[in-house]
């Protein structure tokens, strides 16, 4: 299936740069006039043109915890949009950290997708580690008040295999033991999974499951944010 960028009767999308995965496996940034795609062998991860249901996942966790979303941990930068809207939507004093896998997505942040960015790495609030997120959830038990997470287009281990371990029932409970009290595991996913719900239910969390327009608005496809809760 052809992405967005790919579409018949539109002038191709050419290849900006390409990411190595560690573990294996190849990220591509295509352009095509002012709309960058990152793409996964045929999947496309994510598009420059629509971000509503990215930016969903950091507003709907900062609005529901309120003044107690002082420390929050990003798992994927992407383009950028989730991060913006926590910047957006968090406390004037919380601090965001970044966990991203793969150092070249950092450089295109800074690089070609800069206009994209703004500032947002810049903020004295942000910072990134290059690290799989799992270990820095890991490594970090009662740290967060929330994590998000995006590595994936779902709760499987699309991009790298060793992603498993976020969605599989120890790899829960890791992130349940990261979080502070009320705190909110929140996963964003292309497609709905009555398993994972199940599993975030296994896992100690009290889970709902919101439907979020792609584009923000009315329109578009319907994407999937988990919010699991911790009491």
């Amino acid at each position: 299936m052809a992405s967005a960028l790919e579409e018949a009767g539109v002038s191709p999308a050419v290849l900006v740069d390409t990411a190595d995965i560690p573990g294996g496996g190849e990220l591509r940034l295509m352009q095509r006039g002012e709309d960058f795609a990152i793409m996964f062998e045929r999947e496309q991860l994510m598009g420059s043109w629509v971000s509503g249901s990215e930016e969903a996942l950091a507003t709907i966790v900062c609005e529901r915890l309120g003044a107690r979303a002082t420390r929050l941990l990003i798992g994927g930068l992407g383009m950028g949009f989730t991060l913006a809207a926590a910047l957006g939507a968090a406390p004037a004093g919380a601090s965001i950290v970044v966990a991203e896998l793969v150092p070249k997505i950092v450089s295109w942040a800074a690089g070609p997708l800069a206009h994209i960015f703004g500032s947002s790495l810049d903020d004295p609030r942000v910072s990134i580690e290059i690290r799989d997120v799992h270990d820095v959830i890991v490594g970090s038990p009662a740290a967060f008040d929330a994590i998000l997470l995006d590595v994936d287009n779902g709760p499987d281990g699309l991009i790298s295999l060793a992603n498993e371990r976020l969605y599989c029932n120890w790899g829960l409970r890791a992130a349940h033991a990261a979080l502070r009290p009320g705190g909110i595991l929140a996963i964003w996913s292309a497609y709905p999974d009555d398993d994972f719900f199940d599993r975030l239910q296994d896992a100690g969390f009290e889970v709902e499951e919101v439907k979020v327009r792609a584009d923000g608005d009315r329109k578009g496809r319907r994407h999937t944010i988990w919010l699991a809760s911790k009491y």
